[in-house]
């Protein structure tokens, strides 16, 4: 006799309604606050899911945008995640990212699970964290780093000052005070010129420097290629991966070892996974970088962790540093570690009242 179908599959997937909403939440550091824009979306049976972006848009423009982006996807089915991501009004990679992250919610939400068990499983609970250190007072880095350390953090990545000499002496003292445990990383952030960027890795060879990201002033590929072969010190690119041809290209131009893969600038959950493969087909590491987040979107990159293999960890998120969320519950830390939320879709509950506390405008 065949199985009746679950009542929650035979529900209306459509999206029917939308709503954008800027907030800003401080942080524990000196840093600037974190402005995020949230986006959720609500099928006709009235469930809800939510995306998160880095877009800085005004709260007068949300409105008129909101309707926008309603007109072309009322209607259509948060299942059609391919076709959806082709309008030309989701052109811009980190809103095409927040929609396609509010599908998936629902979508998760829509069968009652969480959104790793559709796309691979729980491969692993846990996703190790990089935490990013500001580079411009080197005492005042060391001691951050080392309170980082005794909250289980091993993982630092050192924001480039610009000046070589700087960087180095900074990286010195985080290894000198924090021991051979601790992981470190620069950010470069394309500031260097070949030459400066040649003697900058001479210095750091023989530190047990873990990753040199984006090094030279360009996203050209070939050049790094070039520094790669000239040094010890691996490296990694990041601001030149928009897409899985980009972490192709990477691997057929030996530019480096590693590539970081942004959400927000490839557009989406699925354009991670391809790239993640790839980058796995062509034997280079991939690291997921933890684009700012007032919780939202935090949670969709540790789904996307959990559910791949190549994906070894979050090459940071300031998830930790922030005063508060927009969660339900906040999500859990241990060992330097981000717990996998458990719950369906994204696996996170949205604070309405949160929402309202810090909404921007």
């Amino acid at each position: 006799m065949p199985t009746k179908p679950d009542a929650s599959t035979q529900q209306p997937v459509t999206i029917n309604e939308l709503e954008l909403l800027a907030v800003e939440i401080g942080r524990n550091e000196s840093a600037e606050p974190v402005r995020s824009l949230l986006i959720r979306m609500t099928t006709d049976s009235g469930t809800e899911g939510w995306g998160e972006a880095e877009l800085r848009w005004r709260a007068e423009e949300l409105g008129p945008r909101e309707d926008l982006l309603l007109s072309a996807l009322a209607g259509r089915s948060v299942f059609d995640t391919e076709e959806l991501q082709t309008s030309e009004l989701l052109e811009a990679a980190p809103l095409r990212s927040a929609v396609e992250m509010a599908c998936w919610d629902l979508l998760g939400r829509t069968v009652g699970r969480a959104l790793c068990q559709l796309q691979g499983g729980n491969y692993r609970r846990r996703v190790p964290l990089a935490v990013r250190l500001s580079g411009g007072n080197t005492q005042r880095t060391v001691q951050l780093a080392r309170e980082l350390v005794d909250q289980g953090f091993h993982t630092h990545l050192l924001s480039s000052t610009g000046r070589p000499e700087q960087d180095v002496m900074t990286l010195r003292a985080i290894r000198e005070g924090g021991g051979d445990r601790l992981e470190l990383r620069l950010d470069a952030a394309g500031a260097y010129d070949a030459e400066t960027a040649r003697d900058l890795c001479e210095e750091l060879d023989g530190l047990g420097i873990e990753l040199v990201i984006d090094p030279l002033a360009t996203e050209e590929l070939y050049p790094v290629a070039s520094l790669r072969r000239q040094t010890n010190v691996p490296l990694a690119v990041w601001r030149a991966i928009h897409g899985a041809g980009d972490v192709l290209a990477a691997v057929r131009s030996g530019a480096a070892g590693c590539v970081v893969i942004d959400l927000q600038r490839i557009g989406g959950i699925l354009p991670a996974r391809r790239c993640a493969a790839v980058a796995q087909a062509g034997g280079i590491m991939a690291l997921l970088a933890g684009a700012t987040s007032v919780g939202v979107a935090t949670a969709a990159m540790l789904q996307l962790a959990a559910a791949t293999p190549a994906l070894a960890c979050l090459s940071e998120a300031v998830y930790h540093q922030l005063r508060d969320d927009v969660l339900v519950e906040r999500l859990e830390t241990t060992d330097g570690m981000l717990v996998v939320p458990q719950g369906p879709g994204l696996g996170v509950e949205v604070d309405r009242r949160k929402i309202e506390r810090y909404q921007v405008g």
